[in-house]
């Protein structure tokens, strides 16, 4: 009976042990796989960036598993990240207005893109009614994008380490600037409103963040000129992902114009050698000289037409 008892204890004694043991060992393994990090984002690359807050994304070893973390500033802050070598993508996140994701679960293949274009911004025209250039017809119409600045550092070694270890990560911009002037406008002062709506086709659909490089999709992307009736010309201003990597896109230039009488007029322009031989691809000027109008409705009135509802093509031999 003794020895019942005392082997009974001893068993006893063992489980508390194995339990114990356990209990320890997965709060060790809890405080061990962290460890505490501060991110710095030098802006040496991009010194008048201004965003107003940051996401990382940190991926495993083999590109996948992210884990993603906001700052609520442009500088960076501490995280707290698991122990191994991880790939980061960084960027910019006061974005969500105009951004969007996808295949961000794999390193290599997250892409930024923007909206559909339902309507042109400066007339308010319906992009359903609009004509579009000759063979640019099957592009998506989209927005243009906003300021966008990231970037990506490869095999970042994150180890125990006694007190906090810094990664510096380096953004840079990585959106292209793009001007439109468009000189010698005859009858300018017949448009009716003081912006007129423009299309680019050929444009990359989106960015790679991945990859570090525009997409191979075309897109047409909108955008509006200022009208200038003092000296005759339309100005824009705009960013884009870039062209598009797909170097046989043509890249058509669109003017859509309603005039005072309610009428409406298009002309598409053949920019592909300004844009594809511009010195810096990531500040494009096009430049185009001479656009000839039809005349404003006489001041009676009685020539108005308010129910136009057409485009009518400009022919006209353009000097680029």
């Amino acid at each position: 009976m003794r020895i019942r008892q005392l082997g009974l204890c001893w068993s006893t004694l063992l489980v508390m042990i194995l339990f114990s043991s356990c209990r320890h060992k997965d709060l060790y393994m809890e405080e061990s796989i962290t460890t505490g990090l501060v991110v710095v984002f030098d802006w040496r690359y991009a010194p008048e960036a201004d965003p107003s807050s940051m996401a990382l994304y940190l991926y495993e070893r083999d590109g996948h598993n992210p884990m993603r973390f906001i700052f609520n500033n442009r500088n960076g802050g501490p995280i707290k990240a698991p122990f191994g070598t991880r790939h980061a993508l960084y960027m910019n996140a006061d974005n969500t207005d105009w951004v969007h994701l996808r295949g961000n679960e794999s390193v290599e293949s997250m892409e930024l893109y923007t909206s559909d274009a339902e309507a042109l911004e400066g007339q308010g025209i319906s992009t359903e009614s609009i004509p579009r250039a000759r063979e640019t017809e099957s592009e998506r119409l989209a927005e243009t994008p906003k300021m966008l600045w990231g970037s990506r550092t490869n095999n970042i070694s994150i180890v125990p380490h006694e007190g906090t270890d810094t990664i510096t990560l380096y953004p840079q911009e990585v959106v292209c600037h793009y001007i439109v002037d468009i000189y010698d406008v005859e009858n300018i002062e017949g448009v009716r409103s003081a912006t007129v709506d423009a299309t680019l086709s050929g444009m990359a659909e989106a960015y790679s963040l991945g990859q570090q490089s525009s997409t191979d999709v075309p897109v047409t992307m909108t955008f509006s000129l200022t009208a200038n009736p003092e000296e005759a010309n339309l100005h824009s201003e705009f960013l884009t992902f870039g062209e598009c990597s797909v170097t046989s896109q043509k890249h058509m230039l669109t003017v859509y114009m309603i005039m005072s009488d309610g009428s409406k007029w298009w002309q598409s322009f053949d920019v592909t050698d300004q844009v594809t031989t511009a010195p810096d691809p990531t500040h494009v000027h096009i430049i185009i000289h001479g656009l000839p109008l039809p005349e404003p409705p006489s001041q009676g009135g009685t020539d108005l037409i308010t129910d136009v509802n057409e485009w009518q093509p400009i022919y006209v031999d353009i000097k680029m």
